[in-house]
């Protein structure tokens, strides 16, 4: 068992996640929601936006075990009602989580340049940050509820049955997707690529 693999990867999920909850409950904020300010999410501690299982628990297994790697942040509660441009602005404020993801992977390339000769650790744990940063990014476009892709649905106007009935089994259906099928691989690929174009940037 990797047990450095697993430690990098579940510190790294916790960094990663804050910016992108944050996110969240920052546009939401911005477009009328006061609700993620009422329960304290509109902050970049780390403790406000963690999921024991899917922040910790789970990813850490997973690595353990060598299999792929999933995790989430505690989703941020938004009441579309309040939200300016109903599911169109309900979008928005999902899409704004895998965005700081990209914005994140920028800046976790500008560490890794700028500590490879100084700090090689540094470079190496900033390098597996843009990977991850970027591969859960492309992960929560995946258009399965709970994931902020899935609010592009409600946006399209999907029949209110339908997506309820898929946010029934969403949890399950992305283990599936991710364990059973090409996609995890497929998501993998396009996150080194996207890490190895980043670095190219600042290199």
């Amino acid at each position: 068992m990797n047990y450095e693999a697993a430690l990098m990867n579940v510190s790294l999920l916790w960094l990663l996640t804050t910016p992108h909850e944050f996110a969240h409950a920052w546009v939401a904020t911005r477009l009328g929601d006061d609700t993620p300010r009422l329960e304290g999410r509109v902050t970049l501690n780390p403790l406000a936006h963690v999921d024991w299982l899917g922040t910790l628990i789970l990813p850490a297994l997973m690595s353990l075990m060598g299999g792929g790697f999933i995790g989430w942040g505690k989703p941020v509660n938004t009441n579309p009602m309040k939200i300016r441009g109903g599911w169109n602005g309900v979008a928005v404020v999902a899409m704004a989580g895998p965005l700081s993801n990209v914005v994140f992977a920028l800046i976790l390339g500008i560490v890794a340049a700028a500590a490879s000769k100084l700090a090689p650790g540094v470079a190496v744990y900033a390098t597996r940050g843009v990977y991850l940063s970027l591969y859960l990014a492309i992960f929560n476009m995946i258009p399965v509820p709970p994931l902020d892709g899935s609010k592009l649905l409600l946006a399209a106007r999907i029949p209110a049955f339908i997506y309820r009935e898929l946010a029934q089994f969403g949890f399950l259906l992305v283990l599936l997707l991710v364990s059973y099928t090409n996609i995890g691989h497929q998501m993998s690929a396009w996150s080194i690529q996207g890490t190895e174009r980043i670095l190219g940037l600042f290199q």
